[in-house]
């Protein structure tokens, strides 16, 4: 069954909905038992969804297509994760709110070539060290906000979500192109209200106290700036596709060059440890095999939702992002914009009769199906002309072309990147930043003190000025 449209039952989600609630509950209701049992969880709730669709629907190459893009997924995450930890930054111990805001400004932008997980993790430590007289909440949160949430919004690069979009055919380009001006105004709000916060913060340390501090302490000092190297060939094979696996491979191989040349003190001085990129491996093994029923109920349902606005995704899109992991919501919103502006089963039909060599009608009588030979022309001419077209890459070229179907997109991809920083749940990296954070005896918010005292005051409006200016 793997050439035809998958229909598996809806109750075949309900693994997929577990596995999130245990992931944004488990560790707040049971943090040892949860910390100890998470990979049985994610592993069995997995095996599940695998076995249904392998006796079940007989889908092994929708199976062998999920398995590839998890690889594609963890290789490059991994890899980002690996390099970072190489790199140890000592700065000057004293930071003015000027330099903090710069500091972040320059986070927000690494962030689009390190991904949020790999600079958050280079530069938590530093930005720690640069504050450690006057320490607060606020200075942990707005890193979350900013480097490891709302600045990874211009590449695939930048945040998981839209590394999986660039996997699933959405080109690497595109999200600078289309996503700068929400990434200035939301990145810009936020450097603002933070640095209101943080001068009356700085006014409020006695004068001695930042006379004392001021060029006094640690110098700047980078180690490990071999890895850059590393990094760049990380970067370069993002762009290979062919043979396959080749990508992976050569990430793979670039993240143990930089493991096994980087000095161990430089190690022991980030307290680098596999532990957090293990257990994003493992959850995300249980997250890419039970999302699958969802993602193909959706392409066969999503016209039943009603008509599609970009209100509708970007606070769909954001409120799960904000209360589950934005890497699966975002798949899940664009499985259901595809299947509204591009109905599978409409295209489904183009798609075999290109496979079996029989030529388009451009004069179609279905506006779809005019609009995806165009579209496919344009986005993915390779598969045109060696009539191998995916089903997915004709939904998605025919959304990418389409100017609602354009700002659909746009807005699933802000949604789950800004949305992400609402909860320490939201995104990967902020649980790292808290517990790092925690471990430098930081003063850091708890699950509902962060949502209160942060969220709502400072980033939900944010997220209404972008909602707003861009999607009303």
């Amino acid at each position: 069954m793997d050439g035809a449209l998958l229909d598996p039952s809806p109750w075949m989600i309900g693994p997929f909905v577990l596995l999130l609630g245990c992931i944004a509950l488990g560790p707040l209701a049971w943090p040892k038992g949860w910390h100890q049992h998470y990979p049985k969880v994610a592993l069995g709730l997995g095996t599940v969804t695998l076995l249904y669709y392998w006796l079940g629907l007989n889908a092994t190459g929708r199976i062998a297509h999920t398995a590839h893009e998890y690889v594609s997924f963890i290789a490059l995450i991994g890899s980002l994760f690996v390099v970072s930890g190489g790199i140890h930054i000592t700065v000057r111990g004293e930071a003015t709110p000027i330099v903090n805001t710069l500091f972040l400004l320059i986070g927000a932008i690494v962030a689009n070539l390190l991904g949020t997980t790999g600079a958050s993790m280079l530069l938590i430590r530093p930005w720690l060290r640069m504050n450690k007289y006057r320490l607060t909440a606020h200075h942990v949160v707005f890193f979350i906000f900013i480097v490891s949430n709302v600045g990874g919004c211009l590449t695939p690069i930048g945040d998981p979500p839209l590394f999986l979009g660039y996997l699933k055919g959405v080109p690497f380009w595109w999200v600078l192109e289309h996503c700068w001006p929400m990434w200035i105004v939301g990145v810009g709000s936020l450097l603002g209200i933070f640095y209101v916060l943080d001068r009356r913060n700085y006014l409020r340390a006695p004068a001695t106290i930042r006379e004392k501090e001021t060029g006094t302490g640690e110098q700047w000092r980078f180690r490990g700036l071999h890895n850059l190297l590393f990094l760049a060939v990380i970067l370069g094979a993002v762009f290979l596709e062919r043979p396959p696996f080749i990508r992976e491979m050569i990430m793979i191989a670039a993240a143990i060059g930089s493991y096994l040349t980087t000095p161990r003190a430089v190690h022991e001085a980030n307290d680098f440890n596999f532990e957090p990129i293990r257990e994003v491996a493992i959850l995300f093994v249980g997250i890419f095999a039970t999302m699958m029923p969802a993602l193909d109920w959706l392409q066969n349902h999503a016209r039943d939702l009603g008509r599609p606005t970009p209100s509708m995704f970007y606070w769909g899109t954001g409120s799960l992002s904000a209360v589950l992991d934005n890497a699966p919501t975002y798949l899940s919103f664009l499985s259901t914009a595809q299947g509204m502006v591009a109905p599978a089963v409409t295209l489904q039909p183009l798609q075999l009769a290109l496979a079996q060599g029989i030529p388009p009608d451009p004069t179609s009588p279905e506006p779809v199906i005019r609009e995806a030979l165009r579209a496919m022309a344009e986005y993915f001419p390779e598969e045109l002309t060696n009539r191998q077209p995916v089903l997915e890459h004709l939904q998605l070229a025919v959304l990418l072309a389409s100017p609602n179907g354009e700002l659909l997109l746009v807005a699933i991809s802000i949604a789950a990147v800004f949305f992400g920083a609402c909860t320490y749940i939201g995104n990967g990296p902020n649980f790292m930043v808290k517990a790092i954070a925690e471990h430098q005896k930081a003063h850091v918010p708890t699950f509902l003190g962060y949502v209160f005292k942060f969220t709502l005051p400072y980033l939900l409006p944010v997220l209404a000025l972008t909602w707003w200016l861009f999607f009303r």
